[in-house]
């Protein structure tokens, strides 16, 4: 018991936190508001590609055509509807090549070409009805979709006997652009008051619920202006806003909660507020310090990919975690100790439940401990069930095809995807979905025809054009059979790759591109994975001590991902529930998907498992009782993880209600991996195995034994005044300070 007048205990970390709160809370309040500036209009300069390599063939052969060759890479479509009348009839004629010389002479506006001067078979729909206007509209991303709002409002409608809607990669892009941002408005609108009502119901108090929820705000707003400025030095991915809107509500939650949580379980003991604060940093506050590592170390893995798509997500994602994390530690206790007892205030629940009294400390958490006995009891059944059921969810994604992003991603009912559809339905050899073969160096007429001829006799080829020359430079058009992304396309890539010529040359294209993608995350993912795996071991045997437990956490949480896998190619890639759901399944899986979800899933169910842990290892620590302290972990933190977790779930399904498909995915996706990893793997499978490997489970080698007694952190130690030595320490470890 402490003394009425004894003064509080306070190290060096709670007193630079407490020391001035309300200028801390001052100085946070001036430093939001100038993110709001900075942060400004950052959507409108992010970029709505990024999943090519930057250094690959195809990467290359693309920019020296569009510097070479401009018409060969066309990235605005115009499609001219005749009605029932012919693409050949004089009118229709006439108005075609009235809007093609009108589009040719646009700024910014170059390559144009039709079928009406061209007379290519592949801009001509086999019925005769629609053909189509090619142009590149050059520049970077943003001067091109400016160019785009600039030119859409003259051509798109009806203009005389034609109707025009406009479709191409750059239509996609922007029209992909406006939809996400969109969407993420509509997505914020439905978390905030929802979270709010999940808050209230988990605290009680009003008060205690907000916490979180500014939290959250400021650690969203913060990443917005260092997105903003990342912009400045590097591409940023447009998709990497919704995983700062995500994670920002998410973690900062999931950290708020133990905070809060921890401060109210000291007030009820009877401490003094500055006292309840040191003692929950000390606890809490170190292990939202760990947790907060270990998901930006998972985050930090998509940094060895070159694709700007993935490399986005771990800017956000680092930095909304390192700014969750240190708000949580910084200003949450700042607040704390300015409303003291006043947390619980407003207690909202009263309204509904008229002379509830709180359940009493010592008894919360009780079903927790019951069902930790249970799982124990019998743990060969729930270990072995629960990781039976898992590997049969995560089935379906041995049969996992990949492919690339493209106008599907959108909703049915947008101009670009609607456009794009009637080109893959009506047209033939998929126009914009060939290959394009780059040749360097010079070359005879007779070098030329041959090597055509070479290509022509591969067995995927359906037709070769070209070639178009200038000056030292050449390039041939290559239609693979059926998709433009399928088997054969793909197989064609490297045919064409091996083809025997007298000049140098290089493929691009779709396929191509995702050849080159599927080969650059292939040649870095196992790079990825030691990363994640030594550095996430490194982390976990720092907080325990043990050497069995890191091992567990890596593997368990890998097979707590297994549900996602299987229910993004069964959903998204087989198309099951997409009426339901609202999008059109290209039958295939965005080839950085998978590895993004990996890394913010594993980071999410690690932050979990941090939380689970070192509750585990206090009570290990103070009363040497294995079993006991299993049970104690779950039934302390089990209602608390759940909690976070339907809160994050809700945050990442309000992303998943997106109109872009990528987007979906990875909302629905994280939010069942989080959910199946709070409910599944932390209430049954960890309590199963640990059970199974008892005391063992805390042993560690005594060369590695000592360096953690020298570097490694506990959660239950204590910050001693000066002067005061170290209380005794029996062979199981330090007692809970």
């Amino acid at each position: 018991m402490t003394e009425v007048n004894t003064p509080p205990r306070v190290g060096g970390w709670t007193r630079f936190v407490t020391a001035r709160p309300r200028l801390s809370l001052l100085v946070a309040l001036v430093l939001t508001a100038l993110a709001v500036l900075a942060g400004s209009g950052v959507a409108d300069r992010l970029g709505a590609g990024g999943w090519e390599d930057p250094a690959a063939e195809s990467t290359y052969a693309t920019k020296a055509l569009e510097r070479e060759f401009p018409g060969s890479q066309p990235n605005l479509l115009l499609l001219l509807d005749a009605g029932d009348a012919s693409v050949d009839a004089p009118a229709v004629a006439a108005e075609a090549e009235r809007l093609t010389q009108r589009l040719a002479g646009e700024r910014g506006v170059t390559g144009v070409g039709s079928y009406w001067q061209s007379g290519a078979p592949a801009l001509r729909a086999e019925d005769g009805h629609e053909a189509l206007i090619a142009a590149r509209i050059t520049g970077d991303e943003k001067t091109a979709g400016e160019t785009l709002e600039r030119l859409a409002p003259h051509f798109r409608g009806t203009h005389g006997p034609v109707e025009v809607t406009i479709g191409g990669p750059v239509a996609v892009r922007h029209e992909m652009q406006t939809v996400i941002q969109e969407d993420l408005t509509r997505a914020e609108l439905i978390a905030l008051p929802v979270t709010l009502v999940l808050l209230v119901m988990v605290f009680g108090s009003a008060v205690a619920a907000l916490l979180p929820l500014g939290i959250g705000i400021v650690a969203i707003l913060g990443t917005n202006a260092i997105l903003r400025g990342l912009t400045e030095l590097t591409d940023v991915s447009v998709f990497a806003i919704n995983l700062t809107t995500a994670l920002g509500l998410g973690l900062a939650i999931d950290y708020a909660l133990f905070i809060v949580r921890r401060f109210r379980e000291e007030l009820a003991t009877g401490a003094e507020p500055l006292t309840a604060i040191g003692t929950t940093l000390r606890t809490a506050g170190r292990t939202v310090l760990f947790s907060a590592l270990t998901v930006a170390v998972s985050l930090a893995a998509m940094l060895v990919f070159p694709q700007y798509f993935l490399r986005s997500f771990a800017y956000a994602g680092i930095a909304v975690v390192l700014l969750a994390a240190a708000s949580a530690l910084i200003l949450l206790p700042a607040a704390l100790i300015l409303l003291g007892h006043r947390v619980d205030a407003l207690d909202l629940r009263r309204l509904i439940r008229r002379g509830h009294r709180p359940e009493p400390a010592g008894r919360q958490g009780r079903a927790w401990a019951r069902t930790a006995t249970l799982v124990m009891r019998r743990a060969p059944f729930f270990a072995l069930g629960t990781t039976v059921v898992l590997v049969l969810l995560g089935l379906p994604f041995l049969g996992v095809r990949f492919g690339t992003a493209d106008d599907r991603q959108l909703p049915s009912t947008s101009e670009s995807h609607i456009v794009q559809q009637h080109i893959r339905e009506g047209f033939p050899g998929s126009p914009g979905g060939g290959l394009d073969v780059l040749a360097e160096g010079r070359a005879t007429e007779a070098q030329y025809g041959a090597y055509k001829e070479r290509i022509a006799a591969l067995p995927d080829v359906l037709r070769v054009d070209g070639p178009l020359v200038k000056g030292d430079s050449a390039y041939f058009t290559v239609l693979p059979k059926g998709e433009a992304v399928g088997d054969a396309a793909q197989r064609l890539v490297g045919d064409l790759r091996e083809t025997r010529a007298p000049f140098d040359t290089k493929v691009t294209g779709t396929a191509a591109v995702l050849v080159d993608s599927k080969d650059a995350i292939g040649e870095r993912l196992p790079l990825a994975a030691v990363f994640i795996t030594i550095v996430t071991l490194l982390l976990v045997f720092l907080l325990t001590g043990s050497v069995l437990i890191p091992i567990q956490a890596v593997v368990l949480n890998a097979l707590s991902l297994t549900a996602m896998f299987g229910a993004v190619v069964w959903v998204f890639q087989d198309g099951h529930l997409s009426g339901l759901l609202g999008f059109t399944s290209p039958g295939s899986i965005e080839t950085t998907l998978p590895v993004l979800m990996f890394c913010v899933a594993f980071g999410l169910s690690m932050d979990y498992g941090v939380f689970l842990l070192s509750r585990i290892k206090e009570e290990y620590e103070r009363t040497g009782d294995h079993d006991q302290a299993v049970r104690h972990g779950l039934a302390r933190t089990g209602g608390l993880i759940t909690a976070a977790a339907v809160i994050l779930a809700v945050v990442m399904v309000a992303i998943g209600t997106s109109r872009v498909t990528n987007t979906k995915m990875l909302g629905l996706g994280i939010a069942l991996a989080v959910l199946m990893d709070a409910m599944i793997v932390r209430s049954l499978l960890v309590p199963a195995v640990m059970r199974l490997t008892g005391r063992a489970t805390w042993w560690a080698p005594g060369p590695l034994r000592r360096f953690h007694e020298r570097f490694g952190l506990s959660e239950a130690e204590a910050e001693r005044p000066a002067g005061e030595t170290e209380p005794a320490r029996d062979k199981v470890g330090a007692s809970a300070g």
